[in-house]
């Protein structure tokens, strides 16, 4: 079931022309590879021993366009054959939510496409049949701060970012599977409070200690991409059945997996019996 569900996956994205498999493609021990290429330089993707590295690229703030999720789904659909996955992204920002500029100057009629975009990414993440690390190396604010929230581990630079759920500052309403996702993802009652009715800009160090995200990371950039491609190797060490992960994923967080299970990769597949 694990294999169709990748096949499933990249038979989607294919379709759309989003990734251009290869037949001749091969998988090497450590080191970098090559993945599928990307129609846009949006972000990147390599290999990294057993981890599945997606990188956000360029020195901006990483909008969540409707191009640039298209992009990350791509990138999480040529996962297949990786123990795990890390999603990082180059200068200051890890991502700064939802493309407003975008918002004003395309048609009202295409707007729902950045929102049923965002659904579907979250539902990628929470389908993927292998452990999940974000590794925040700036910072994350609404959408962005969502994205990173989305996997099963966070690593968050601690000399710089921030989270920041900014919609009670901007006068915007929290979507309703965003909204599950920080109910399910910040159980304590006060941070959440903290961070959708206050709009505390929280710092690794004061997420960790109210445990939003797993560790900080003093350094570089590159010092936070190490430390979450190092913790998802142990994770891919494990050997998990990566099916198992999924589902696992799924029942833990049932809430949100019900407000996006309808728009992923694997929508439309077939319900499988179980026994």
């Amino acid at each position: 079931m694990i294999n169709q569900l990748k096949r499933r996956m990249t038979e989607t994205f294919a379709r759309l022309k989003l990734i251009r498999p290869t037949a001749s493609e091969t998988i090497g021990h450590g080191g970098w590879i090559p993945i599928p290429q990307m129609e846009t330089n949006l972000c990147t993707v390599e290999r990294r021993g057993r981890v599945h590295l997606i990188t956000l690229t360029g020195a901006g703030d990483h909008r969540l366009s409707p191009a640039l999720l298209t992009s990350i789904r791509s990138a999480v659909a040529a996962s297949a054959g990786a123990g795990a996955l890390v999603l990082a992204a180059e200068g200051k920002y890890f991502s700064n939510g939802f493309d407003q500029a975008w918002a004003r100057t395309a048609p009202p009629h295409l707007h729902a496409t950045m929102d049923g975009g965002f659904r579907a990414l979250v539902a990628d993440l929470l389908a993927v049949p292998m452990p999940t690390v974000a590794a925040v190396t700036g910072h994350a604010a609404a959408a962005g701060c969502a994205l990173a929230l989305a996997h099963d581990s966070v690593v968050m630079r601690g000399s710089r970012g921030f989270l920041y759920m900014s919609e009670v500052d901007a006068g915007i309403k929290i979507v309703d599977f965003v909204a599950e996702l920080l109910r399910e993802k910040v159980p304590d009652a006060v941070a959440r409070r903290d961070l959708v009715l206050r709009g505390d800009k929280m710092t690794a160090a004061e997420a960790v200690r109210r445990g939003i995200v797993d560790a900080a990371v003093h350094g570089r950039v590159e010092d936070v991409v190490a430390a979450a491609v190092a913790a998802a190797e142990k994770l891919a060490a494990r050997g998990w059945n990566g099916e198992v992960v999924a589902e696992i994923r799924k029942a833990t967080w049932p809430a949100v997996w019900n407000k996006v299970k309808d728009h992923g990769a694997d929508a439309s597949a077939p319900a499988q019996p179980r026994l």
